[in-house]
């Protein structure tokens, strides 16, 4: 067992949390901007349309996803190839390609969550704030945001938890270069294919192990949230 710890290559476990936790940390702030900015508008077709379009990573087969960002960011395509030529970022076959593939899809588990969050919150605190003179970025930062900090929170998790696992748009958009973009995911289905169900086996139970700890551990802080919140 030590001799297979040691020869073993970790990298795709720091490559998997390096790319959720950087996918998460920019999710949580687009996720709750895009909730804000779909709940602020009037109901109607246009409200739908964009919240169906920032929802819609969520029920497509993550290859379908990976076969758009594809076409968006190959160099062939106006935006990949101004992108390597004017400021030399190459994102399809690149750790960026991990990134941006586990931001679109986990993006809707953190824009769904933190909309969820928002419209929990008691409308009579939001009129009461505005009554004391509150502005609306105080009322936001004050009011809103610590009331909806647990579904937020929660929101995150879901949201790290699916990037760290993301497989389908990685594959198409960052590919599977040892040590740069494979990911466990990757590894795991990499080893399966050669048979060697050990191996898989085993980063299947680190990566469980590892969500779980992390699980586990952000739930402890929004529940510790949520009592400060009650008794304030």
């Amino acid at each position: 067992m030590r001799e297979f710890l040691t020869g073993l290559d970790w990298s795709p476990l720091w490559i998997s949390l390096k790319t959720g936790a950087v996918a998460a940390f920019l999710c949580f702030f687009l996720g709750i901007f895009a909730a804000r900015k779909i709940m602020k508008m009037k109901k109607g077709r246009a409200r739908a349309f964009l919240d169906g379009i920032l929802t819609l990573p969520m029920v497509l087969p993550p290859t379908v996803a990976g076969f758009f960002l594809l076409l968006v960011f190959s160099r062939r395509r106006p935006l990949g190839s101004f992108l390597e030529g004017a400021f030399d970022i190459k994102v399809v076959q690149s750790w960026a390609g991990c990134v941006i593939a586990a931001m679109v899809i986990a993006f809707p588990l953190m824009y769904r969550n933190a909309r969820a969050a928002f419209e929990q919150v008691d409308p009579n605190l939001i009129y009461a704030g505005r009554t004391l003179g509150m502005s609306e970025t105080a009322i936001f930062w004050k009011v809103a945001l610590p009331l909806a900090g647990p579904g937020i929170a929660s929101g995150t998790v879901l949201t790290f938890a699916r990037a760290m696992g993301e497989y389908g748009a990685t594959s198409m958009l960052a590919g599977n270069i040892p040590g740069k973009t494979g990911t466990v995911s990757q590894k795991i289905a990499m080893v399966i294919q050669d048979g060697d169900y050990g191996t898989a086996g085993f980063w299947v139970a680190v990566v469980t192990v590892t969500a779980l700890v992390i699980v586990f551990l952000i739930n402890r802080a929004a529940d510790r949230k949520m009592k400060q919140i009650r008794r304030w």
